[in-house]
């Protein structure tokens, strides 16, 4: 119940703002579960692989979905998701929660950014689009498969800015780009054992009943409040997470 609890508190948040949930459901199992910081990575990052779908299905029902964008950016990123999954495995658990209390900063900074992006996008095509695409894939794959995130929040303003996509577009794309993604670097992260089986039964509807309450409601409320009040929790979190004290002795080390 707790997990289901906590999937329907991310996928709501997360749909009410337009993110995947990771940055809602790593905290919620750190502070509630008692989930080590690798384990909580591993598992969110299971579990927003079924939101992918779900996501990519509705963006392409709607036609806002390139499938040549989505396969050049997942083509990179499924190589660097694996990576970025053995580099999180590696590194001290103080470490990885200041990492991801960084990322935290990030994402609420990009996310108050959000409403002026398409007002200073470029449009490119042909090979240098295909470059942005690929190269941005290499940098969100790791990031996702390190932080357990789908990765849009890099991916998205990239596209709406270098490539000049409709942020639904971008949207669309980034969700099914990060379904292979995705699945690579969870796929690494349970052959780590960084993945609890056993609280995806809950999660996993949670979190996909709770993205579609969300955005449906994000419709009525306006956007402007919720990114505002979502941001500073967001950066709140995050420097509690970049305190995060180093221990002085009896430090685990974890190596793939």
């Amino acid at each position: 119940m707790i997990s289901l609890l906590i999937g329907l508190a991310a996928g709501f948040f997360g749909g009410l703002v337009g993110l995947g949930g990771g940055v809602i459901m790593i905290p919620l199992m750190v502070g509630i579960l008692k989930m080590g910081q690798h384990k909580a990575h591993g598992t969110s990052l299971v579990a927003l692989v079924f939101t992918g779908i779900s996501g990519a299905v509705t963006y392409a029902l709607n036609g806002s979905v390139d499938i040549f964008a989505s396969s050049l950016l997942a083509s990179t990123a499924i190589f660097t998701a694996r990576a970025g999954a053995r580099y999180a495995n590696a590194l001290p658990e103080w470490k990885l929660k200041r990492s991801f209390g960084g990322f935290l900063i990030l994402v609420s900074l990009l996310l108050l950014l959000k409403p002026y992006l398409p007002h200073v996008s470029l449009h490119t095509t042909g090979w240098l689009e295909m470059f942005i695409l690929l190269l941005t894939g290499i940098f969100t794959g790791f990031l996702s498969g390190m932080m357990g995130v789908g990765g849009g929040t890099i991916m998205v303003p990239s596209m709406v800015l270098l490539i000049g996509f409709t942020q639904y577009t971008a949207q669309g794309c980034s969700l099914l780009a990060m379904v292979p993604v995705g699945i690579a670097g969870a796929y690494t992260h349970w052959c780590l054992g960084n993945v609890s089986a056993s609280i995806l039964p809950g999660l996993i509807p949670g979190i996909l009943i709770g993205t579609y309450l969300g955005g449906s409601l994000a419709h009525v409320l306006p956007e402007g409040a919720l990114r505002i009040i979502f941001s500073a929790v967001l950066i709140w979190t995050g420097v509690r997470y970049l305190r995060t004290p180093k221990p002085q002795t009896g430090e685990r080390f974890y190596y793939s």
